[in-house]
């Protein structure tokens, strides 16, 4: 399969086929088609959060984190990308610089614990 299956159809189209496969638990060719959306219009949010999430599904952790931190450049209370950030580290071994993401995310979803 050629590079011109995941480059055909709209904008539309190649998302909701980069869905079905990440829904499919096929990271690696959802990445493949967000690659190529992102790229496009690499503003878009949602598009570069989930090549994110494919990232971190198929073990490629440093593109995931290097994702992750644009998308925390561009909208710096995304909470889901700060959380996935944080996991992403740990995934690494790198708690010390997780840490700080995940009690940021716990902040902005509101699930810190309660301090008596």
């Amino acid at each position: 399969m050629g590079d011109t299956y995941y480059e055909f159809g709209t904008p539309a189209e190649r998302w909701d086929r980069a869905r079905f496969f990440f829904d499919a638990r096929e990271y690696t060719t959802a990445a493949r088609i967000l690659d190529g959306l992102v790229a496009e219009a690499p503003e878009q949010v949602a598009p570069r959060l989930l090549l994110a999430r494919a990232y971190y599904h198929s073990a490629r952790l440093g593109r995931a984190e290097t994702e992750l931190l644009a998308v925390l450049e561009r909208d710096p209370v995304e909470h889901y990308a700060r959380l996935m950030l944080g996991r992403t580290l740990e995934r690494q071994g790198r708690h010390t610089e997780a840490a700080p993401h995940l009690r940021m995310a716990a902040a902005m979803s509101g699930d810190l614990p309660e301090v008596p």
